[in-house]
């Protein structure tokens, strides 16, 4: 039996309108995004199930696969089939899969194993736990359900004269985010990233860039992007002048004011570090390193711990995926 052949973009895009819970990241927008610096993608559809796959080249011409928060729909093997003939056209070592499925999902239908066909890995590209705002009800209920310092907060920056407001100065926004790099140890993308993120997406209404200014000056910026009743924070950074006017506290509420009014339901904030909630609370005050520091700020905002499933890997070269755990820990 023929496996079906990979979707165009264009097609993909028409699958995708009757799912609007699908995640962004499986978006032909990502796709376009990821396409200018280095993947490319091939959708794939049986039946009422898709999946969008990212390649990229490793040495002597073999690939990796990776599947970004999905599949879309239904998890069925004949989807897994088609990424199956690909992956061996391209002479793939494996495919990653990072699910759209809460941890708790996934173990009450396989339990604590991954699915028939994978194998659970250790390496994560997106970050597996977060915490997801309800945005629900009005305003006030929004507020109400953050700490009570977050709500402080949020109030005296506005006090202290701190305006947010949407921004379209994307170098702007990289300059911030070289301080916060350089401040934090965090990667960056390069700033034509941002650049084509903020062009790809904002003029199809799924992305906002924000800024926190005190007397014009740019202390804060996030880019927040929304699909159907979804919405993720994916980039923040904040400049190492007036932390004390609380800057980035209104930021983040106006993001989600932009989320509400844009139809979401839900803001993933978007990464904390991978340990129990029981955990978090007990080190949070005293922990500093990796993503620890923004789980003390992301805690405030009111929102529900969770974590995805997987990683899970599909293997087609067990000799070479040995050799890639060993060099990814």
């Amino acid at each position: 039996m023929t496996e079906p052949a990979p979707l165009s973009l264009e097609a993909w895009e028409a699958f995708l309108r009757a799912h609007p819970q699908a995640h962004i990241l499986q978006t032909a927008t990502w796709a376009r995004l990821k396409a200018a610096f280095g993947w490319q993608a091939t959708p794939f559809v049986v039946g009422r199930s898709g999946v969008l796959v990212l390649w990229r080249g490793l040495p002597l011409g073999w690939q990796l696969g990776y599947v970004p928060r999905g599949p879309v729909g239904d998890w069925t093997p004949a989807l897994w089939d088609a990424v199956d003939a690909e992956a061996r056209r391209r002479r793939a070592v494996l495919v990653k899969v990072e699910p759209d499925l809460w941890q708790e999902d996934a173990q009450a239908r396989w339990g604590a194993g991954p699915p028939p066909g994978f194998v659970a890995s250790t390496h994560s590209v997106q970050p597996p736990r977060t915490i997801v705002v309800d945005l629900r009800g009005d305003e006030d209920a929004l507020l109400a359900r953050m700490k009570q310092k977050t709500r402080y907060n949020i109030r005296l920056a506005a006090r202290k004269g701190v305006v947010v407001r949407p921004w379209e100065d994307v170098d702007g926004f990289y300059a911030l985010l070289q301080a916060t790099a350089q401040r934090d140890g965090f990667p960056l993308h390069p700033a034509a990233y941002y650049r084509r993120a903020y062009a790809l997406f904002h003029p199809r209404g799924q992305a906002q860039l924000l800024v926190a200014e005190y007397q014009g000056e740019p202390l804060a910026a996030l880019m927040v992007f929304r699909r159907g009743p979804r919405a993720w924070y994916f980039y923040g950074a904040s400049s190492n002048r007036h932390r004390n006017k609380m800057p980035t506290y209104l930021l983040q509420w106006e993001a989600m004011r932009w989320a509400k009014a844009q139809g979401a339901v839900e803001y993933d904030l978007w990464g904390i570090p991978d340990a129990d909630e029981a955990d978090l609370e007990a080190q949070f005050t005293h922990r500093r390193d990796g993503l620890w520091g923004v789980y003390r700020f992301k805690r405030g905002f009111g929102g529900q711990v969770r974590r995805t499933a997987g990683p899970w890997d599909r293997v087609y070269r067990p000799w070479l995926y040995r050799l890639y755990r060993w060099r990814t820990g």
